[in-house]
C-alpha cells in the first residue's frame, strides 16, 4: 500500500563510476506517493523542541510519583469511554442521569464482584501449590545441575580464602514486612484505588459533555473548536469500538480456554477461562503469562511434562487463531498500532504503574495516536505509531 517505508535494499552514495547514484525505483515510488499525500509539518525551532521533551519528562516524573492517584483517574476515564454508548441507551428513557449513572456503575461493580468472589478460594489453593511445581521443574533441570554445583563451590572456595578468622562475625537481622502485613497493605490499596475509581466513574457518567462543553468555551476561535468536538468524538468512538470489540473477542477466548480445561482435566476450569480473559488484554506478553500460569497448572495436575503441556499449548493455539484471524478482521484498519512500539509502551508503563499499567498501556498509546492524527504539529508521531496498512 501507498505511503508504506520499506527498507529492503540499500542506496549507495555513489556510483561505481564516482556519480550519485539515482534512488530505486521502490523509494522514488514512495516517494510520489508522499509528494501527493502531502507533506509532514515537522518541528522545526530547536528550543520548542527541547521545551516539549522537558515538558514531557517532568509530566512522567509526576506521573510516576502520583501513579496512586494517576492510576484511578486513567481507568475511570477509559470506563468512562466504554459505558458511554450504553449511557446513550439510558438516556433515552425517562429515568433521572444521576439513577442512570448509578445503575451502571453497581452493574459494573456487581459483575467484578460476581467473578471474583468465587474465583478467589480456588486461586487462593492453586497459588498455595505454585512452590510444587517450581520443584518440578527444578527436578527436571538435570542439566543444569551439575554447572550449579560447580558454581557453588568455586563461590565458597572464594569465600574460604576472603575470611578472615580475626575479625568478629557479627550477626544482623533484616526485618521486613511479614506476608500477612503485605497482603493487608496491597488489599487496602485495592479496595481504596477500586473505591476511587468508580467514585470518579458515576460523577464522570453524570457530567456527560461538561468537560468537552468547558473545552470548548476556552478555545478561540471556530475551526479550533470544530477540531476539539471531531478529536473528542473520534477518539470515543474508535476507543469506544477497540475495547468492546477486544473484550468480546477476550471473552470468546475465555470461554473456549474455560471448555478446553475442562476437558483437559484441570481443575476449577472458570478460573483459568478467566485467567485467560484477563490476561489476553495485555498483547504478546499477556498471553505469554498465561501460558507459563496453565502449564504450571498443568505440573500440579500430570505426572508427565508433555501432558501439562496440552493445556497451554491449546490456550496458545486459540489465542494465535484469534489475535491473527478474527480481531484484526473485526477492527479492520481502524485501529492499527506498530507493534514494537506496543511492547515498549507495554514495558514502560508496566515500570511506571505496574499490572494497572500494562493494562492501560495499549488504550492510552491508541488515544494519543488518535490525537496525533488529529494535530497537524503531532501528525508525523501519529504516522510513527501506526502499524503496517498494506493490503
Amino acid at each position: 500500500m501507498t505511503g508504506q517505508i520499506e527498507l529492503a535494499e540499500e542506496i549507495p552514495d555513489e556510483a561505481p563510476d564516482g556519480k550519485a547514484a539515482p534512488p530505486a525505483p521502490r523509494l522514488l515510488t514512495l516517494a510520489k506517493a508522499g509528494e501527493e499525500e502531502g507533506d509532514f509539518a515537522l518541528p522545526q525551532s530547536l528550543p520548542v523542541v527541547l521545551l516539549a521533551g522537558i515538558f514531557v519528562i517532568l509530566c512522567l516524573t509526576a506521573l510516576y510519583f502520583l501513579r496512586e492517584l494517576a492510576i484511578p483517574i486513567v481507568l475511570a476515564f477509559i470506563l468512562s469511554t466504554l459505558l458511554q454508548p450504553a449511557m446513550r441507551l439510558l438516556d433515552r428513557m425517562p429515568t433521572p442521569r444521576v439513577l442512570n449513572a448509578l445503575l451502571l456503575v453497581l452493574l459494573l461493580c456487581g459483575l467484578v464482584a460476581a467473578v471474583m468472589i468465587p474465583l478467589s478460594g480456588p486461586a487462593t489453593g492453586w497459588f498455595a501449590q505454585a512452590p510444587k511445581a517450581m520443584a518440578k521443574l527444578e527436578n527436571w533441570a538435570d542439566l543444569l545441575k551439575a554447572p550449579m554445583q560447580q558454581l557453588a563451590r568455586v563461590t565458597q572456595n572464594v569465600d574460604k580464602l576472603t575470611d578472615n578468622a580475626a575479625t568478629p562475625v557479627i550477626p544482623v537481622t533484616v526485618k521486613g514486612e511479614g506476608l500477612g502485613s503485605m497482603l493487608f497493605t496491597g488489599t487496602r490499596s485495592l479496595v481504596v484505588g477500586w473505591f476511587t475509581t468508580m467514585l470518579l466513574l458515576f460523577f464522570l457518567l453524570v457530567s456527560g459533555n461538561l468537560f468537552l462543553r468547558k473545552l470548548i468555551e476556552i478555545v478561540p476561535t471556530y475551526s479550533n473548536k470544530k477540531q476539539v468536538v471531531e478529536i473528542s468524538r473520534e477518539i470515543e468512538r474508535n476507543l469506544s469500538q477497540y475495547l468492546v470489540t477486544i473484550s468480546l473477542m477476550n471473552l470468546l477466548v475465555g470461554t473456549l480456554t474455560g471448555i478446553a480445561a475442562y476437558f483437559c482435566g484441570l481443575a476449577d476450569p472458570l478460573l483459568w477461562g478467566t485467567v485467560a480473559f484477563v490476561f489476553n488484554f495485555v498483547p504478546i506478553i499477556g498471553p505469554l503469562c498465561c501460558s507459563a500460569i496453565l502449564f504450571l497448572a498443568g505440573l500440579l495436575t500430570f505426572d508427565s511434562a508433555m501432558t501439562a503441556l496440552i493445556p497451554a499449548g491449546i490456550y496458545l493455539a486459540i489465542h494465535l487463531i484469534e489475535a491473527d484471524s478474527v480481531t484484526p478482521m473485526l477492527l479492520a484498519k481502524r485501529f492499527t498500532l506498530n507493534p514494537v512500539l506496543v511492547i515498549i509502551s507495554i514495558v514502560f508503563w508496566y515500570w511506571m504503574w505496574g499490572v494497572m499499567g500494562a493494562f492501560l498501556a495499549v488504550p492510552m498509546l491508541a488515544s494519543f495516536k488518535l490525537i496525533c492524527d488529529r494535530v497537524e504539529t503531532l501528525a508525523p508521531l501519529g504516522h510513527f505509531i501506526s502499524g503496517d496498512m498494506r493490503d
